[in-house]
């Protein structure tokens, strides 16, 4: 299985595609597809029948899964798109950004 920049929880801006610029809050991601769903990106519209959620069916709109390759990670600290690293933090690996050189969670 691959490792990812992103987790589900991080923030992230999309940098290309038809979202690009917008800022969201990772929900998923899926490791298998890579690909992740994040918050208020991506919408597109879904024609469903009638359910419990929505008695008339209809055209819903909601979020799609978009690329990793597109989303980068928003710095905590900074609020600024950065690349992520990896490396040892007492005894375990954790995620760093490269611009500020600070941990991630």
């Amino acid at each position: 299985m691959a490792k990812f920049h992103i987790k589900k929880d991080d923030t992230v801006k999309v940098m290309a595609g038809e979202s690009k610029g917008a800022e969201g809050k990772v929900l998923e991601v899926y490791p298998s597809k890579n690909k992740a769903l994040v918050e208020g990106v991506n919408i597109v519209k879904r024609h469903t029948k009638p359910n419990a959620a929505h008695p008339n069916g209809g055209i819903v709109e909601q979020e799609a899964a978009i690329h990793i390759s597109n989303l980068m990670l928003v710095d905590p600290k900074s609020g600024e798109t950065t690349k992520v690293g990896r490396k040892m933090v007492d005894g375990k690996i954790a995620r760093y950004s490269k611009k500020t050189g600070e941990v991630i969670k």
